[in-house]
């Protein structure tokens, strides 16, 4: 079942822009050629691999070539830059990865900054929760992800991070308001700050320490730097990572609500087990920059 490589790439394309037109854009084609491409890679597979919606969506067979063809063009990439190399005309390979929002605002940018520049890695971040980011290595759409989940893809390699670690705090006026003078039950029906309708940390954190179903309001605020302003204006509780919660405690703008029992979330590294220096670098760093940052699992 032979796959030309100018139909892999107009695949990784396709998904990538979202739109037939975006993706012929992109590849200095027409927009028939990348539907007849299309047409060619279905034939050869005998069956159909993109949904034609907005925006463009692959089937479960298209998420396996996509898979594919996304490491073929990684390595072809890698090919042609370290060809290059002697010229110093370094190209760029795009590295598309799955990174929860918590690390991506706390320690995950210090891991891609920190990968040589001369390797010519051109970053494509998707920000997912941590739970969910497999679903996307699984599909091809990344070769990387931080994740929960410690079973391993298949086809992937997967290495621990750490954890990091949540604190329960409130401000103060809303811990006067909704918690004062009442015991621990308080919490489960007092309002809660939430990342999105994925995020469990809270319900995990209530039925852990009360004992109960969470049932107070509830806001949702899926943005990390937003998330934490919301809980010190007082509109409700929430889990913030420790990065960010610490000076605002010792400052008084934040009180803890339970402070012998953080939450740790476990993090894993998951990567294409494929040869790649550029896949190779990132890995690293992203290693050494959990090390430094996340607590041990613990």
């Amino acid at each position: 079942m032979p796959f030309q490589f100018d139909h892999l790439r107009t695949l990784t394309a396709l998904v990538d822009e979202g739109s037939f037109e975006g993706a012929a854009h992109r590849l200095w084609v027409s927009t028939s050629a990348v539907s007849q491409r299309v047409r060619a890679m279905e034939q050869a597979a005998g069956t159909v691999l993109v949904r034609r919606t907005a925006p463009v969506g692959t089937t479960p067979a298209g998420d396996v070539l996509l898979r594919h063809a996304r490491q073929v063009v990684m390595l072809d990439e890698d090919t042609a830059r370290a060809l290059r190399a002697e010229g110093h005309e370094h190209g760029r390979v795009t590295v598309p990865l799955a990174v929860n929002a918590d690390s991506l605002a706390t320690w995950f940018t210090l891991a891609l900054a920190a990968v040589p520049e001369e390797l010519g890695a051109a970053f494509e971040i998707h920000r997912e929760d941590e739970q969910h980011t497999t679903e996307l290595l699984r599909s091809g759409t990344v070769m990387g992800a931080v994740t929960s989940r410690p079973e391993t893809v298949q086809g992937c390699s997967v290495h621990p991070l750490g954890a990091l670690h949540y604190r329960a705090v409130c401000s103060p006026d809303f811990a006067r308001r909704h918690l004062r003078g009442q015991d621990a039950a308080a919490l489960a029906r007092a309002p809660v700050v939430n990342y999105d309708r994925n995020d469990e940390l809270q319900d995990r954190f209530v039925r852990g320490f009360v004992g109960r179903e969470p049932e107070g309001p509830r806001h949702y605020v899926p943005a990390t730097e937003d998330f934490a302003r919301v809980v010190v204006l007082g509109l409700g509780w929430g889990l913030v990572p420790e990065h960010q919660c610490t000076e605002l405690v010792a400052a008084g703008r934040l009180v803890e609500l339970a402070p012998a029992h953080p939450v740790r979330a476990r993090l894993h590294w998951q990567r294409w087990n494929v040869s790649s220096p550029v896949l190779d670098a990132v890995s690293e760093a992203v290693r050494a920059a959990a090390a430094e940052h996340l607590h041990a699992p613990g």
